[in-house]
């Protein structure tokens, strides 16, 4: 990877292009080219037989720089550094700080290229690749330009291999807050290709990995622990974690819902029964309007039942079980049992 700084002061992470990319992609472009200019010159002899030698040589010479020279320049222009050969390998002309390019940058590469391939063959834009640090010919030193690849491919993630059963769950305790992201990128890539690696230079690498760790967490390791199982058991407790972490966010919201019951008196003349809610689920008793209720007639009124739970509450609808009946009094007889007689 190159760092290639942008006017923002932003480091860009890119892969120049190197010699046989290039070289097959400016392959592809050449054969294009000359297919295009062979076509050309034919419609041009037909075109011209009647006229003199000096009339088809600058009519050559013109399609010579128009198609060899021209073409490539502005399709660099147009389509912003991608031309089809760089396209189907999968390059692209950038400027030295990741823009994309425009007329001057495509113009210098391209008049440059005559010398660099055209004449020499290719032979001038081979060595200045080679010497280059970033694979840059003296087109592109230039005009300041650099081929970088667009498509990269997909790296291949291994599975961290698991600690030993004896080792997991032993650094619940071990302060992991001081280690760097690159010292854990270190141990993941080291755990993951421990098997590839000759056993003596793994085992040094485990040990340095392993003092690296120790003097960031503070803790050494048990004693008797090998290094590689040590840092395979360090990593599972901070995968183990993190885990945590993303589960207690992703649960953290805790729903709350209050129910509102509803009540219906019951009467045993012709008034009607309004429910009053307690407004904490249960359901409210009837309570009838004076003008409602009949003379002669006393409302039958359901057994109050205490609702469960910290909702549980006085009704402020129901009127006490102990009322007396309406048009009757305790002096009359016995408590009413819902139930008048006429007079």
């Amino acid at each position: 990877m190159s760092g290639v700084v942008t006017g923002d002061a932003v480091v860009l992470g890119l892969q120049p292009a190197r010699l046989p990319s290039r070289a097959l992609a400016v392959l592809i472009d050449l054969v294009v080219v000359w297919a295009a200019y062979v076509l050309v010159m034919i419609g041009l002899v037909v075109a011209t037989a009647s006229l003199d030698e000096a009339a088809v040589a600058a009519v050559s010479v013109a399609a010579f720089l128009l198609v060899l020279v021209g073409a490539p320049i502005a399709v660099e222009t147009l389509s912003h550094g991608r031309s089809l050969g760089k396209t189907a390998c999968g390059l692209r002309v950038v400027r030295d700080d990741g823009g994309p390019i425009r007329f001057r940058h495509a113009l210098v590469r391209g008049a440059m290229g005559i010398v660099e391939i055209l004449m020499t063959f290719g032979v001038v834009a081979c060595v200045a690749s080679l010497v280059s640090e970033r694979g840059r010919r003296l087109g592109d030193v230039f005009a300041g330009t650099l081929v970088v690849r667009e498509r990269m491919p997909a790296a291949r993630v291994l599975p961290v291999p698991p600690p030993p059963p004896w080792l997991v769950g032993r650094f619940a305790g071990l302060d992991l807050s001081a280690v760097p992201e690159g010292l854990w990128l270190e141990i993941r890539q080291y755990l993951t290709r421990a098997r590839e690696l000759d056993p003596g230079v793994g085992r040094q690498l485990a040990e340095r990995l392993a003092g690296q760790l120790v003097a960031r967490t503070g803790t050494p390791p048990p004693a008797g622990v090998p290094a590689e199982a040590y840092l395979a058991g360090v990593v599972a407790e901070r995968q183990a974690r993190d885990a945590r972490r993303a589960l207690a966010e992703a649960g953290g919201g805790v729903g709350v819902g209050v129910g509102v019951g509803t009540g219906a008196g019951v009467w045993t003349g012709t008034g009607t029964g309004v429910g009053v809610p307690d407004g904490f689920g249960g359901g409210g008793a009837g309570v009838a309007p004076a003008a409602a209720v009949p003379s002669g007639f006393s409302p039958v009124v359901p057994p109050v039942q205490p609702s469960a739970g910290p909702s549980a509450g006085p009704r402020t609808g129901a009127p006490p079980a102990s009322a007396p009946a309406v048009g009757s009094s305790r002096e009359d007889g016995p408590p009413a049992t819902g139930f008048a007689p006429p007079a």
